[in-house]
């Protein structure tokens, strides 16, 4: 490992050469249920989806005002980077001009201009598809740091949430060292994610600033959970809905799967369903049809975190928006995981990234987390570790 920050003294001597590349077009399927954005942006924007990566990369550098005379940011023109910085007050160079500002070719030629440039660190706004263009463009020649903007994120180069990016930029700011490392590329298939089935594979490496507290671990694929264990967690999930009553958003994710198949009801693998008096009643659903059955009174959520990275709110979930969240309470959300999926945290909180600092205040804290049939613990939640 080397350290990024050698030779720096506890301002730097000259400017923070900053990368900036926003994928605009990333995450834009979560909230509409998609599952992804490649190859249906114009289905998503048609059903109302909003771009989120803009938003997240206006969050990391909001953090970095502070700094802002001593950053020169090195991005591409128009959103993917210039019009953020520019809004901010940043000192900008422009190393590339996009031709669609969404295709894979102007993701690549971005990344090479700002290593070409002389950046210190690549910041950008996106999912896997962002971070595998991205390494295919500059490998391991130049730092990098995620701001997670897609629906599903399977690769270590990411922090946790944009606040978390922020902090890590700071650190470099302020000379203090951190440390190197490489960390995973992962690419998945969205098409076959979004008929069911999790198709993801090594793509490469990046190398990415070593601190663990604010970057999300990748995904286990590994070990499968007994079958048991899972029948127990859905038993008494189901016993506590036949007391509650009411409606019940089931998330994503073979636990909450498990609770579905003792109720002999269809399930969507990957997106959320609502059930009412052991009844379907909308099948994969989009945020705001959620939000419709959230302010309908006496709603509850069944989730579970994502193996390996722990995240419970922001990955594959999106559309559990603040608004949904906020109207169904932290009192109604129940979280279910096996004690093999929480043990692998190794300590590790339950994550969360929902882009609403208030909300986030009001969730963390320690959750009851549902481990088998009346069996239950207390785990931390946070926004990063």
């Amino acid at each position: 490992m080397k350290d990024l920050t050698e030779n720096n003294s506890h301002l730097q001597p000259e400017p923070f050469r900053l990368g900036l590349l926003v994928n605009p077009l990333a995450g834009l399927g979560g909230t509409v249920g998609l599952k992804g954005s490649d190859g249906v942006s114009e289905e998503a924007l048609a059903r109302g989806a909003v771009p989120q990566a803009p938003a997240r990369a206006h969050a990391v550098l909001e953090q970095l005002l502070p700094w802002r005379d001593h950053i020169v940011i090195f991005t591409a023109a128009g959103g993917m980077g210039e019009d953020i910085a520019n809004q901010l007050g940043f000192v900008t160079r422009l190393v590339h001009r996009p031709v669609t500002a969404t295709s894979a070719l102007d993701t690549e030629a971005t990344a090479r201009a700002v290593q070409v440039a002389g950046a210190d660190l690549l910041l950008f706004a996106g999912g896997d598809g962002t971070a595998r263009d991205i390494c295919r463009a500059i490998g391991l020649s130049l730092p990098v740091l995620g701001v997670p903007a897609g629906v599903k994120m399977h690769s270590g180069v990411f922090a946790v949430t944009p606040r978390a990016a922020a902090e890590v930029v700071q650190l470099l700011l302020k000379g203090e060292l951190v440390l190197i490392d490489s960390a995973d590329v992962r690419d998945i298939d969205e098409s076959a994610l979004r008929a069911g089935r999790v198709q993801a594979r090594h793509f490469g490496e990046m190398r990415v600033p070593a601190e663990g507290r604010y970057l999300q671990q990748v995904k286990c694929n590994g070990k499968e959970v007994e079958a048991l264990v899972l029948q127990e967690i859905a038993a008494d999930v189901v016993e506590r809905m036949e007391e509650a009553g009411g409606s019940w958003i089931i998330g994503p994710g073979t636990t909450p799967a498990a609770v579905m198949e003792l109720l002999g009801l269809p399930n969507t693998l990957l997106g959320m369903d609502v059930v009412r008096d052991g009844e379907v009643v909308a099948a994969d659903a989009d945020a705001a049809t959620l939000e419709q059955f959230a302010r309908g009174g006496n709603c509850h959520l069944v989730i579970t975190a994502t193996g390996g990275q722990g995240m419970l709110l922001g990955r594959g979930n999106q559309q559990l928006t603040p608004a949904v969240l906020r109207a169904i309470g932290r009192e109604r959300m129940l979280i279910v995981a096996t004690h093999e999926k929480l043990a692998a945290l190794q300590g590790r909180p339950l994550l969360m990234d929902v882009s609403d600092p208030e909300l986030e205040q009001l969730l963390q804290g320690f959750v009851e987390v549902v481990t088998g049939y009346h069996s239950h613990v207390l785990y931390r939640l946070a926004t990063h570790a």
